[in-house]
């Protein structure tokens, strides 16, 4: 949501364009009032129901540009649309580019349409089928999901897309750098003729001109801003520093102690790059989390998690994985390697300077970098081409980034108040957590749980002539007169391979084998 976000005093609000009164209650309620360019231009023609392209940068409103009348109109039946009460069948279907996004909008959608009622199920890879399964078995209204878990539970008849009135494709540029387009296609090849659909792009490649003339009914094109914005926030603050390799982890340890720091996204090329850069960072003190592609869903969402409610402040993360994530208060992007173009360059910063807020991005650069670099300043006019070579002790670092005098490469003791990722319980500690309660309170079939152990196997590999050989189980406590007296006993059983046979022996000396 952009609550908080300064908008012009002469912006229209929503109300006065005609959105729902439950809606407008429920985003005044997060000191939402008026509309952004985006909101602006789109909620006249998207309340209408007609097909619309809207195109801006990121951060700029466009999930409530899309998300109000996509509410509005799923709770509005009207015999004169074609519109019938809702019944649990999805009416409205968002498809976004990654599980992030997945997860930011359908939480946003969430919030606008809980005054109505609005049933919202996210799903995205990376996680189970049948929790899925069965939420949409019980009844949803709204679905966002990702191209390709929407196409499996569709293709399944899980997911059923005959009565879906509203489609919106969000970051469509990102689905075509993903390779998703051909999934796209099908998904629309899947949901009725007749239906409202929306498209937002913050770039108009060829592909996907194209795929608005095939799919779309004669849309209007919305530009929130100039086409030669580029997509640079102009009240991002940019520096570039040429950094040695060596002496980065040091640089960052000491930017990371800016006065007026908010939260922070380091961005790195590589998965293990990301997760090297927040190890390091975490030993010197300070409260990081890592979102990349090594990392399991769980994990990535506990992190994201942990970094919204700023129990940790500095998110490392790759270019793919920090896709789709919005959070406002980000206030500085640290490039902690050169991005690999212009377009990388201007979605990473666009995480800071979002919503018409102040940020700061930074860029280090190394010595084989320069060329990269020189080629995003030429293609952004940014009128930086050669970065003022840097160190963790340089005085201008200090004084461009209002770093306080004297800071060293850990992070103060009495700096340290966050809560840190530990503070924040993954999935996956949840469920086991969840598990051993009940197993502790009863064992399978009755007794206690210690008593209903399984055996367990344990194989040693002993060898003689070539042939491995010895096996033992190991039986579950047994009880005894005594609490806590019961000891596992031992059988050792022979097992041979090959011709031979074996004779076991006392106590561990090895069985003779024959031949």
């Amino acid at each position: 949501m952009q609550a908080g976000a300064p908008v012009r005093d002469d912006s229209p609000t929503f109300a006065e364009l005609g959105v729902r009164e439950e809606i407008v209650r429920t985003l005044r309620a997060v000191g939402i009032e008026r509309t952004f360019a985006i909101q602006e231009l789109t909620l006249p023609l998207a309340l209408a129901g007609d097909d619309l392209i809207g195109q801006a940068r990121t951060g700029t409103g466009k999930t409530l540009g899309f998300g109000v009348p996509l509410i509005q109109r799923i709770t509005s039946a009207s015999p004169a649309t074609g519109d019938i009460p809702l019944d649990g069948t999805p009416r409205a279907l968002v498809v976004v580019p990654t599980r992030e996004l997945c997860l930011q909008v359908s939480a946003d959608l969430t919030a606008a349409g809980r005054d109505l009622g609005v049933r919202v199920l996210a799903v995205y890879g990376g996680r189970p089928y049948e929790p899925q399964v069965k939420v949409l078995t019980c009844g949803v209204d709204l679905v966002v999901g990702t191209p390709g878990r929407l196409l499996d539970l569709a293709e399944q008849r899980h997911l059923v897309l005959g009565k879906v009135r509203v489609l919106v494709l969000d970051e469509a540029d990102e689905m075509l750098d993903l390779g998703f387009l051909p999934d796209i296609e099908r998904i629309l090849r899947m949901v009725p003729e007749q239906r409202q659909t929306m498209l937002f792009s913050a770039t108009m490649p060829g592909p996907i001109i194209t795929l608005a003339r095939t799919f779309l009914n004669q849309p209007t094109h919305i530009r929130a801003e100039e086409p030669d914005a580029t997509a640079i926030h102009e009240r991002t603050r940019q520096f570039v520093y040429r950094a040695h390799a060596m002496d980065k982890v040091e640089l960052l340890a000491r930017m990371l102690q800016s006065r007026d720091r908010g939260l922070t996204m380091i961005f790195t090329r590589t998965k293990r790059t990301a997760q090297k850069v927040a190890d390091e960072l975490t030993e010197r003190g300070f409260a990081v989390a890592a979102v990349h592609g090594d990392l399991g869903q769980g994990a990535r969402e506990q992190a994201l998690r942990a970094f919204r409610s700023e129990k940790v402040d500095v998110l490392v993360a790759t270019d793919v994985a920090a896709r789709g994530i919005d959070v406002p208060e980000v206030t500085h992007v640290i490039n902690y390697q050169c991005p690999e173009d212009e377009k990388t360059y201007v979605h990473r910063i666009g995480r800071t300077g979002r919503a018409g807020r102040a940020g700061l991005a930074i860029t280090l650069v190394d010595w084989d970098e320069e060329p990269r670099w020189k080629s995003i300043s030429d293609a952004l006019d940014l009128h930086m081409p050669a970065p003022s070579e840097t160190y963790s002790t340089s005085e201008h670092l200090f004084s461009d980034l209002d770093i306080p005098t004297g800071s060293t490469g850990r992070l103060p003791l009495a700096r340290r108040t966050r809560a840190g990722l530990a503070a924040e319980p993954s999935d996956s500690e949840d469920r086991t957590r969840g598990r051993r309660a009940t197993s502790a309170r009863r064992g399978p079939r009755g007794g206690s749980a210690e008593s209903q152990l399984p055996p367990v196997r344990r194989l040693r590999r002993r060898t003689r002539n070539g042939e491995a050989v010895g096996a033992e189980t190991v039986p579950p406590a047994e009880h005894s007169g005594e609490q806590g007296d019961a000891r596992p006993r031992l059988r050792r059983r022979r097992r041979s391979r090959g011709r031979g046979t074996g004779t076991g022996q006392e106590h561990g000396s090895q069985p003779r084998a024959a031949g």
